[in-house]
């Protein structure tokens, strides 16, 4: 991926962070988007002098629309873009129904709205050119119903069926499309609700370095899914199948024999 740019959503701290100290160190150029000017500037001259990259900062809000539009705007009209890694996301404090609805509704449009709009403009872009990446970060959470917040997992799901059906839609046109599917990973997003990763069992915490490096490697491999710590993928194949082996009876002219 060397000699790429890279345009890097949610990159102050954490996952995009990551992404783009990983990304710096294989030779990427990059474009650093989130709202915290000063530690995008930071992380940029960071990078510069152990890398000797390129790094330019988009400092943005994703839940406003005239931001949204901006990056968007650099998204389609930047040619020298080659890799998008959607990664910007949040949660809020508490279970669906006592959290705040308002932050609710933020986090709609943070994971789900802002998310939509970047993937769809890429898959456009990069299928004109015929070529590039798209990395959407879902969560381990879109396979989970039975914990954490419903709504959270509910736009990790959104983002897992979106990034599988644009991997339908791009399939021939040699664009590279993942979706990742972290667990329970040492960032700040636990501090921002409130809550402490200490508090949670080791065994069950990646280290933040650990998962992008797995991510980056899975999409070296080609993997159209990486869920980092599951060893034996047999297990996602198998989800698959169970899910496809329902599908042709999800549709008939008639009620099953249960309800007649």
């Amino acid at each position: 991926m060397s000699h790429q740019l890279a345009l890097i959503t949610g990159a102050s701290s954490g996952i995009g962070a990551t992404y783009a100290k990983q990304l710096a160190a294989r030779g990427n150029d990059l474009i650093l988007v989130a709202r915290d000017a000063a530690r995008l500037s930071a992380l940029a001259q960071s990078l510069r002098e152990a890398h000797g990259v390129e790094v330019s900062v988009l400092a943005a809000d994703l839940t406003r629309h005239e931001d949204l539009a901006r990056i968007d705007s650099e998204l389609r009209n930047n040619t020298r873009i080659t890799t998008l890694i959607n990664n910007a996301g949040m949660t809020v404090e508490g279970e669906f129904i006592d959290a705040s609805i308002d932050q609710t509704q933020t986090m709609l449009t943070l994971n789900v709205v802002a998310l939509t709009q970047l993937s769809h403009t890429a898959a456009q872009v990069f299928r004109s050119r015929n070529a590039g990446t798209i990395v959407n970060v879902a969560s381990v959470l879109a396979l989970v119903n039975e914990q954490a917040n419903g709504a959270y997992n509910a736009t990790k799901a959104f983002v897992l069926s979106l990034t599988r059906n644009m991997q339908r839609e791009l399939a021939g046109h040699n664009v590279r499309v993942q979706a990742l599917l972290p667990g329970l990973t040492r960032t700040e997003i636990f501090q921002r609700t409130g809550r402490s990763v200490n508090d949670l069992p080791a065994e069950m915490v990646m280290e933040v370095d650990d998962l992008v490096a797995a991510a980056l490697r899975g999409l070296d491999d080609g993997e159209a899914i990486t869920i980092p710590s599951v060893e034996d993928m047999g297990l996602w194949h198998s989800f698959e199948q169970a899910r496809g082996a329902i599908l042709p009876f999800i549709s008939l002219n008639k009620p099953a024999m249960r309800y007649r």
